[in-house]
This record gives structure tokens, sequence and C-alpha cells, in this order.
């Protein structure tokens, strides 16, 4: 088992980033599949610590990378629900922090398990049925501390804009990308989680530099 990857982030994509653990020339690279907060954490040319998880197939072997050790945790325990691969484990922990998956499982609440694209009302309800007595302590909600259900426009707009320039982007074209996301959104409605403002980012200028 692959626990944690340290070393040199080389080359930032979408969806992974390159991390070379030999130091230099002659070194070894891993690919690791990251979701987009994490990804905005990393800047190519500097250290970074990802807290990895190895998924194996008959036809691959593929590494997943996490900010820290309970999000990798939960990533591990959501995949033994039926139904959540991989994929779909990473994605929801992209889009629901930690706490908000445990709380969410704790109480069955569905509605906020299904804003995760991907995670309809059955895969919702059989989760709850099967990681329920299994997600471990809960800390329980105080509504003064309760985060809003999207980030406030400010935060976003300087997260997202920051997370491109670490994918390569140019901070002009991260200014316009950001501008493009924010006049896609409802009026009166929660804003999305970063991760999700992030990816529609992307896909608005295209493939990474």
């Amino acid at each position: 088992m692959i626990s944690t990857v340290r070393g040199q982030v080389t080359a930032l994509g979408p969806n992974q980033a390159i991390v070379d653990i030999g130091g230099g020339s002659g070194g070894l690279g891993f690919a690791v599949q990251c979701a987009p907060g994490t990804l905005a954490k990393l800047r190519v040319g500097t250290d970074a610590t990802l807290h990895t998880s190895l998924v194996v197939r008959e036809d691959s072997l593929t590494l997943y990378g996490f900010s820290d050790a309970e999000e990798r945790g939960l990533f591990e325990l959501l995949q033994t629900a039926s139904g959540v691969g991989p994929k779909l484990a990473q994605a929801i922990i992209g889009v629901l922090d930690p706490t908000t998956v445990r709380r969410a499982l704790a109480t069955k609440d569905i509605p906020t398990l299904t804003r995760v694209p991907g995670v309809g009302k059955k895969v919702a309800e059989r989760m709850v049925l099967e990681l329920k007595e299994r997600i471990g302590p809960v800390p329980v909600a105080d509504r003064a501390d309760e985060p809003a259900a999207g980030a406030p426009a400010a935060a976003w707009q300087e997260q997202v804009a920051q997370g491109l320039v670490g994918l390569g982007w140019s901070a002009k074209d991260a200014s316009t990308a950001v501008s493009a996301v924010a006049g896609t959104l409802p009026d009166g409605e929660p804003t999305p989680a970063v991760p999700v403002l992030l990816k529609q980012a992307i896909r608005h200028l295209g493939r990474p530099r």
C-alpha cells in the first residue's frame, strides 16, 4: 500500500498531479488522481505531501490523492457501500467536506448527499443504510458555525482564481473564467462548492496549460 507521496509537483492537470519523489533527474514520478479542491492547493515546482490510496483493478493501478488522512479514510470507507466506486467516492469528497458527509450519513440527510453529481436518491439511501453505523463519532452541528450551502462570492472567486493559476493559466485568463462562471450562477440560489466551480472554470478555458 502506498499511503503517502511526498515530492516536487512537476505537472498539474484537471484531474491529476504528477509528483516527483526522486528529487530531480532520474527520479520517479507518480500520477495521482485528485479532486479539484486538492489540486487547487498545489503549485508546480513546489514540494507537496499527498495522502494516497491505491486502487487495484485487473487492468489498472490508480493512485488517488488527498489533502489529509481523514479524507483518505472517508474515501476508502465510502467504497465499501454498494454501487460506490473510487471515482464516485472522490466526487463526494470533492463536493462535501468529510464532516458534512459523516453528518449527512448519521442523520439520513439524503438531500445533502444528492448534491453530488452521480449520487441519486437510491445510491444515497443505500450509503446511509450501509455506512450509518460505521462512520464513527460525528460532531454535533452548531447553527452558528454551520457553513452556508455555498461559499461567499468573494471567497469562491479568489479560491477558483488561485486554483486556475496553480494549474498554469495566467491571472488574466483566470479572472476571465471566474467572471464567466459567476455569470452562469442563478440569482437567489446557494453558490455551489468551490471544487464544482473550479471544474466549471476549467471547462470554460479548455485543457490546462
